[in-house]
């Protein structure tokens, strides 16, 4: 007699697939690829599934079944999807090197680090600054201002020092012949 009751799970057909016939499926899965992606809401923190439903003049469980169905995610995974999409390339953008991972985090719509991390890396595999990392190694002519800018300063720093450290053993030679 086994000890634990273990069936097998059986793959159920989701009752929402059936709430939307697939003219209607297409309809709205056009118009939400126009509404989230091309005029770009995904940056918009607030922007739930109820708003898109409201802009559609639907409900949420109609939005809900052609993301399903037709992106084969929900909702917030496929907007986040496009946040990360964006990121990515910001974050290997010249003009943006300066920027911190927060920043760029609201920038692309997450409400804070935390799930802008948690979300770049189920996507990605990595951390955005290790992708960031990754991207400038494989393009040193993208070197950061910052870097460059701490080198220079380093150099500085150096030069500076050895100066002083000259002028300092001047004085004690001269000091001495006195």
């Amino acid at each position: 007699m086994a000890k634990y009751n273990i069936t097998e799970k059986r793959e159920k057909e989701a009752a929402y697939r059936s709430l939307v016939s697939p003219k209607l499926m297409d309809e709205m899965q056009e118009k939400i690829m126009n509404i989230v992606v091309m005029q770009k809401k995904y940056r918009d923190k607030d922007y739930s599934a109820k708003r898109l439903a409201e802009d559609l003049g639907t409900n949420t469980r109609y939005i809900s079944a052609v993301v399903n169905v037709r992106f084969h995610m929900n909702y917030t995974s496929f907007v986040n999807k496009y946040r990360i999409e964006e990121a990515m390339t910001l974050l290997v953008d010249k003009r943006y090197q300066d920027l911190r991972m927060e920043e760029i985090s609201d920038m692309v719509g997450f409400a804070n680090r935390q799930s802008f991390y948690a979300s770049f890396f189920k996507i990605m595999g990595i951390t955005p600054r290790e992708y960031r990392i990754s991207h400038l190694a494989q393009h040193p002519s993208l070197k950061t201002a910052k870097a460059a800018k701490a080198t220079k300063t380093k150099r500085t720093k150096v030069t500076k020092a050895t100066k002083t450290t000259r002028t300092s053993k001047r004085t004690t030679k001269s000091s001495k012949k006195e």
